[in-house]
């Protein structure tokens, strides 16, 4: 981000003076910038108007006392557009532009959107076609709605690029800390990562929540997110709308398992941002990342009045990785001692309803329970209905017990009900204020315990070795051919990747030249019209003499013929069988357009599109990057020796990764896809069997 577009957004974010600009919706905002309790000057600007709640009117943005530190637009768009220069002309920090009709429409708002681009210079612009954003900590509201939300002084930053979205996550009634809410629109001048690379800066601002249709700027955005993850402050991503990997993919398996979704997935991952599926989740994560910080890892504590509660807690767990480790011996001797004789020690740990809400007795319960330390402690408890809270007192006895033997280890901590809204504002509110965090639903609070115990350790694996920038150049204009598999295999073999012993020969040479490599061997017809040769019986495996070889090749021709006549030649391709592996792997590697280089690692041969086993990487990437993403895969199991059986040469595997990564980004942008399929795993070893290769055609000379 520039110097001066920078120091325009601090401004905007924390003004010392407003100006609306606008009718209705300016004075909705003069309304809420009031609730918020907003205590700079407040100038509304209307050429039409005597005043705007009571507030006089300026006629113009030249009439305003000096350049105005952040400014709210809602006037139709061509006044808009030379509203924002004159803003800019005068010194203005920055402006959040409400006015639609640009580039989301069409048309003609694209030609609109390029001149408020042009107009806005270095001021710091937000939208246009948003709502506009909250500072909770300062008190701002810029915002043409009523809004809801609270801050203690410290809390989340959410960046969405829905404006409805970021109006119904104010009105939630959760206790999420806010900090800042920014709704970014358009993003013509500041975009989410922009607003990451400020806000993650901001003290106030502990966890930030991001929602994400789609990312203008990937290489921008890492360096953000790097910068976030460096500060300390985790990222949470909310992911909307998945599409189709495109055209350029549509001859290789990967389309079916690696589309945008997954390279998002694979991005975040990359950066360690953690990621929720839905609205309520990005809270709740963001609640307890707020108010009880991120746990170092997995192992956690949980106590119930119920045994109900905790089993659900454990099931719940042992699906996400959370481990219940159970009391050490000497604390399950004292917690025998301390709990009556119908409980069971255990973790999760049932106190049972004999000594609940009765603080001498759940008291040192707690705290022998914690005493084993932990990463993270919760309690259930889902609080009477108003009406029905008589006995109210007794819940909060044991949850003042479990905050005060939680703060005595330090322990991040949680209250947690069973269904979201079995916990009243009030408890909210006295849990927020001792540093715990009242999550509302035993799956969020779970989920979101799992969330921050990743970010930590991808925090640190990621600070330890950072990866290298992503290479998002944009590939070569010229249009992809295919290679066939013989000069696909050559270029693998150039690189160091394995592949089989092989020769090339006509159909007549065919059976003297496979006596000559050695049976058995593989026959298979060379032509780059014939990227899946099992489909068009392009291939034959196994052949263990001269009569097999011409049998074969008769056989293949009429096939080929029956497929696609214009596939058919008599050039084949004739290999050594390589011995039975250990297990069959899928690698894609291709470049996209938005994301760079992209590598695709599943359970190849049959089971590709059969079971769905991949794991996406961005490249560059280190090799403990590669190997972590094969330790993904549910095929791992087998690459360790299933049942006894010998397991595979897993350095091999990575070496063959690392050397087919390499290789393509030295290319340059030459190699458009690169699939092998399979890529046989060996005891001692690995060998590329099938390949695929598409590259960018050659420049055209001169004739």
């Amino acid at each position: 981000m520039r110097p001066q577009l920078r120091t325009n957004l601090l401004r905007l974010l924390k003004p010392r003076h407003v100006a609306v600009i606008g009718g209705r919706d300016a004075e909705t905002v003069v309304g809420e910038c009031e609730r918020i309790g907003f205590s700079g000057p407040l100038w509304p600007v209307n050429p039409k108007r005597q005043d705007i709640r009571g507030r006089r009117c300026f006629p113009s943005v030249g009439d305003l006392p000096e350049a105005p530190d952040a400014t709210f637009l809602a006037v139709p768009r061509e006044a808009a557009i030379a509203t924002v220069a004159e803003l800019n002309a005068i010194g203005a920090g920055g402006v959040v532009c409400y006015t639609a009709g640009f580039g989301e429409i069409g048309g003609d708002g694209a030609a609109a959107e390029a001149q408020l681009l042009e107009a806005a210079g270095d001021l710091a612009v937000v939208g246009p076609n948003c709502y506009g954003l909250i500072n909770y900590v300062n008190r701002l509201a810029l915002w043409p709605f009523a809004h809801g939300g609270s801050c203690p002084g410290f809390g989340a930053a959410i960046i969405t690029q829905s404006g409805m979205l970021s109006s119904d996550l104010t009105m939630s009634q959760r206790s999420v800390p806010f900090a800042y809410m920014i709704s970014a629109g358009n993003q013509t001048v500041l975009r989410l990562e922009d607003f990451v690379d400020v806000l993650s800066d901001q003290t106030e601002v502990r966890a930030i929540g991001l929602h994400i249709e789609g990312l203008k700027d990937v290489a921008r955005f890492e360096d953000a997110a790097m910068t976030a993850l460096r500060r300390g402050v985790p990222i949470v991503a909310l992911k909307t709308g998945r599409s189709a990997i495109g055209a350029e993919l549509t001859v290789s398996h990967t389309g079916s398992l690696s589309g945008a979704a997954e390279l998002y997935e694979a991005l975040f991952d990359r950066l360690g941002v953690i990621t929720v599926t839905n609205p309520a989740q990005l809270l709740e994560t963001l609640k307890f990342l707020c108010i009880a910080g991120a746990p170092k890892g997995p192992r956690i504590a949980g106590l119930t009045c119920s045994g109900g509660g905790a089993t659900m807690l454990a099931d719940h767990a042992e699906t996400i990785g959370l481990d219940f480790v159970q009391p050490s011996p000497a604390t399950a001797e004292a917690l025998r001692r301390q709990l009556p004789f119908t409980a069971t020690v255990s973790n999760p740990l049932d106190y049972t309803t004999p000594i609940w809400g009765i603080p001498e007795k759940t008291a040192p319960v707690f705290r022998t329970f914690l005493a084993d330390r932990y990463d993270a402690a919760l309690i259930v408890q889902d609080y009477p209905a108003p009406g029905l809270d008589e006995s109210k007192h007794y819940y909060l006895n044991d949850a003042a017990s479990f905050v005060d033997a939680a703060a005595a280890t330090g322990t991040p901590a949680a209250v947690c009900s069973t269904l979201p809204e079995n916990m009243d504002a009030e408890t909210r509110a006295f849990l927020v204020n001792r540093g715990v965090a009242p999550m509302q639903g035993i799956h969020e609070c779970l989920n979101a315990i799992a969330g921050g115990a990743w970010y930590s350790r991808r925090r640190g694996a990621v600070l330890a070795h950072p990866p290298p920038s992503l290479d998002v150049r944009p590939a070569l204009s010229r249009p992809a051919i295919m290679l066939d598999e013989a000069a696909a295999k050559a270029r693998l073999s150039s690189a160091g990747v394995p592949v089989p012993p092989s020769r090339i020969a006509g159909s007549a040479a065919a059976p003297m030249t496979a006596s000559e490599l050695g049976f058995p061997v593989a026959i298979k017809m060379l032509s780059e019209r014939l990227p899946h040769k099992t489909e068009a019986g392009a291939v034959v495996l196994n052949l263990q003499s001269g009569e097999d070889i011409e049998r074969a090749v008769t056989r293949m021709r009429r096939d080929v013929a029956a497929y696609d006549p214009s596939a058919l030649s008599d050039r084949f391709l004739i290999e050594a069988m390589v011995g039975r592996p250990v297990a069959e792997l899928m690698v894609n590697l291709r470049r996209d357009p938005q994301f760079g280089l992209a590598m695709t690692i599943a359970s190849g041969g049959i089971l590709v599109e059969l079971i769905g086993d991949a794991v996406t990487v961005l490249l560059p990437a280190h090799r403990a990057e590669l190997e972590a993403a094969l330790g993904r895969l549910r095929l791992s199991r087998l690459l360790g020796g299933y049942r006894g059986a010998q397991g595979a040469d897993r350095t091999a595997i990575v070496d063959a990764l690392d050397l087919l990564a390499r290789h393509v980004a030295d290319t340059g942008h030459d190699i458009v896809e690169v699939e092998i399929n399979p890529l046989f795993v060996l005891e001692r070893g690995v060998s590329a069997v099938d390949v695929l290769m598409r590259v960018s055609a050659p420049i055209a000379e001169d004739a």
